[in-house]
C-alpha cells in the first residue's frame, strides 16, 4: 500500500505554462479534437455512445486517481486518509462526469440529450479551453495529477468541439438555451452544497466558487468577491452567471460560424 501511494505521489518539477510538458499536452488535444471532428463527425448512434461511455470511463479513473492522491496523508511515513473538501468533484470542469451519462444512456433527440449536449459544447467547453490557454493553477509538482488536469480539460476541449461537430445542422437558439437551462441547474445543485456541506466541515469548500461563505478564487471574479469583496455576493453571483452563460454564447456563436463554414467548403 505504502509503495502504491508513493509511486501514485511522484513528483517533478512544477511544469510552466507554455512549457514542454503544457505544449505537448495542448497539440495532443488539438490532434484529438481534429480527429474526431473529421473521422467521427457523422458516426451513428450507437458508435457515439460508445464514444462517450469511453470518454466518461477515462474521466472517471483519473477522478478516482486524483481524489486517492489528493486524501492519503503521511504520519510519521505511515499512510492515513483524511478527505479533502476542496478537491469534491462537484465543479463546473468536472461535469462531463455528471453530463456524459446523460448522453450516452439517453435516446438520440432527446431533450435531456439535447440539452446535454449543448451544455458541454457550450459551458464545459469554454471552461476547458480557458484552463487549456492559461493553467497558471493547476499544474504542480506531482505527476500523476498534472497527467489528470490536462486530461480532464483536454476532454472537455475534445468533446465539446466533437459534439459542436456532430451537432451542427442543430446549432439553434433552442439548442442553446438547453445547455443555459442545465447550467442552471448544475449551478443551482452547487450552491445548494456549498451551503449545507460548510455546516459539516471546517475545510474550504467552494463547488463552483460561487459560495457566499469562501472568496471566489476564479480570475477577473476574484477581484469582485476575493479575500476582501467589493460587491455583494448576490451581485457578484449575478455577475458569474451572466459571465459564464456570455463566454458559452461566443463558444456557441463561433463553433457554429465555424460548422457552416464547415459544410459550405465541404
Amino acid at each position: 500500500m505504502y509503495e502504491f501511494l508513493n509511486l501514485i505521489d511522484s513528483k517533478m518539477e512544477t511544469p510552466a505554462p507554455y512549457g514542454v510538458f503544457h505544449l505537448c499536452a495542448f497539440g495532443l488535444v488539438i490532434m484529438g479534437s481534429v480527429l474526431l471532428c473529421v473521422f467521427c463527425r457523422d458516426v451513428k448512434d450507437g458508435p457515439f455512445r460508445r464514444i462517450c461511455l469511453a470518454f466518461w470511463a477515462v474521466l472517471v479513473l483519473f477522478e478516482t486517481y486524483k481524489q486517492i492522491n489528493f486524501s492519503f496523508n503521511y504520519n510519521g511515513g505511515a499512510p492515513y486518509w483524511d478527505y479533502q473538501w476542496y478537491a469534491f468533484p462537484f465543479q463546473l470542469c468536472s461535469a462531463p462526469i455528471y453530463v456524459l451519462p446523460l448522453i450516452f444512456l439517453t435516446k438520440e433527440g432527446s431533450r435531456v440529450r439535447t440539452a446535454a449536449v449543448a451544455f458541454m459544447a457550450t459551458y464545459v467547453l469554454f471552461a476547458g479551453a480557458a484552463v487549456m490557454f492559461y493553467p497558471v493553477s493547476v499544474f504542480i509538482s506531482t505527476i500523476g495529477i498534472n497527467i489528470q488536469t490536462m486530461v480532464w480539460h483536454g476532454s472537455q476541449v475534445m468533446l465539446g468541439t466533437f459534439f459542436l461537430a456532430r451537432y451542427r445542422r442543430e446549432l439553434n437558439a433552442r439548442f442553446f438555451r438547453r445547455g443555459a437551462g442545465l447550467f442552471l441547474i448544475m449551478t443551482s445543485t452547487a450552491l445548494a452544497l456549498d451551503l449545507i456541506v460548510p455546516n459539516f466541515t471546517d475545510e474550504t469548500f467552494n463547488m463552483y466558487f460561487i459560495s457566499p461563505k469562501f472568496p471566489s478564487t476564479l480570475p477577473i471574479l476574484s477581484m469582485l468577491y476575493g479575500e476582501e469583496p467589493v460587491v455583494p455576493w448576490v451581485v457578484f453571483f449575478a455577475i458569474y452567471l451572466v459571465g459564464f452563460t456570455l463566454a458559452a454564447l461566443l463558444t456557441f456563436i463561433l463553433g457554429r460560424a465555424l460548422a457552416r463554414a464547415g459544410r459550405k467548403t465541404a
